[in-house]
């Protein structure tokens, strides 16, 4: 394999990585606001706390 050829395909990853890191969100979810908890709190205590 031609290693200049390797190293331009290793550097087009990684900079397709980056770019897609970088960019601005392309996530499409409704703008509904904040939405209020309607539930009761968990009361039961766990090891942890």
């Amino acid at each position: 394999m031609n290693l200049p050829k390797s190293v331009e395909d290793a550097m087009k990853y990684v900079m397709a990585a980056a770019a897609r890191i970088f960019s601005p969100s392309d996530d499409k979810y409704p703008e509904v606001g904040v939405q209020p908890f309607e539930g009761e709190p968990n009361k039961e205590r766990h090891w942890a706390d």
